[in-house]
């Protein structure tokens, strides 16, 4: 039976309910020696349970603070990450906190995240990386989380920075329509939970009514932020001959591995097709033809991200939106010259 939540759990509750000793249960929380991986399992599931949060008394033993800032990832793969990770890791380091970083991918079924209140002052979590009740957990004991491409729920006060996705996407569609009268645009969407994804749609969409051009459901295909997918979706569209004229790719990456499908297919970037993404990577100017794209600062989406973490650690503040702003950036893959 858990404690009624008026009376804050004990680590004796925590050992009790997780059948191991008060030792055990210090010996994970501070990590001085090695434990069996079933008796992990059992003292955090118990320490869920119960929402014992030890970080509460970190706090008031100075000696137990860890100097150092959580960053929970759904995965690492693709450019985009390289900038995002220098921003927070100078951050982090200019301040004096370590980072650690955790992939959920590489986290199993049923095991908790290694990142938390028993290892760091403060977390950031990009897109979804941590399930909503883990995230409510964290609020209510007011652990410091700040949240990257991602709003919080509505009913919690996490502070989140994002970029600005549906007018920049807007504008990059139109610039399509109105300056190379691109009539029947592909949209490879990102992945279906989240939020860039989300907005990114509602600009392409919107952009086509604005210009009284009807949305064509067969070609909307998935990207998924990802070459491969991008790659497989395009061929589809393509091998279906279906009329096409145009992409926007959602992303950088996607619009890699479309542009190598359209030129499988013996047709030609931008003459036949012309090609648009989103974040401007480091590698987008230099593929040939050089990538139209829209230029999302990345890097100080990291930093930004990881002041505010510092700041709530510090004063237990923090502000709880930034919009970062994004730009267009003209080259060759839409049809203009630059």
């Amino acid at each position: 039976m858990t404690k009624a939540k008026t009376e804050a759990a004990t680590i004796r509750d925590v050992a009790r309910l997780a059948g191991v000793s008060v030792a055990t249960v210090s010996r994970y929380l501070n990590k001085n020696a090695p434990l069996s991986p079933d008796a992990e399992t059992r003292v955090q599931q118990a320490m869920t349970e119960l929402n014992y949060e030890p970080h509460a008394m970190a706090r008031s033993l100075a000696t137990l603070k860890t100097n150092a800032i959580g960053l929970m990832l759904n995965k690492i793969e693709g450019d985009f990450f390289t900038p995002l990770l220098e921003g927070i890791e100078n951050e982090a380091t200019q301040a004096g906190y370590h980072l650690l970083i955790s992939s959920s991918a590489s986290i199993g079924p049923g095991r908790s995240s290694p990142l938390g209140p028993r290892n760091t002052d403060g977390l950031l979590v990009f897109s979804n990386a941590v399930a909503e009740p883990a995230l409510r957990r964290l609020s209510e004991s007011h652990f410091p989380v700040v949240l990257i491409h991602q709003s919080p729920p509505p009913d919690l006060r996490i502070p989140c920075v994002t970029v600005e996705n549906k007018a920049a996407t807007f504008k990059i569609v139109s610039h399509l329509i109105e300056k190379h009268q691109r009539r029947h645009i592909v949209l490879l969407r990102g992945p279906d939970d989240q939020e860039d994804s989300h907005w990114r749609e509602t600009g392409y969409r919107q952009a086509l009514d604005v210009h009284g051009l009807p949305f064509d459901p067969r070609l909307v295909r998935p990207g998924n932020f990802e070459r491969e997918m991008a790659y497989r979706s395009m061929k589809e569209i393509l091998s279906e001959g279906l009329p096409v004229d145009g992409v926007f790719a959602g992303d950088d990456e996607a619009a890699l591995g479309a542009i190598l499908a359209i030129q499988e297919a013996g047709l030609k970037v931008p003459d036949d097709v012309a090609m648009v993404g989103f974040d401007d990577q480091r590698i987008s100017e230099y593929i040939n033809p050089p990538l139209t794209t829209v230029r999302a600062p990345t890097e100080q989406v990291g930093r930004t991200a990881t002041q505010l973490l510092i700041n709530l650690i510090n004063t237990g503040e923090a502000q709880s939106l930034t919009l970062l702003p994004t730009e267009l950036i003209l080259r060759r893959s839409c049809g203009c010259s630059t």
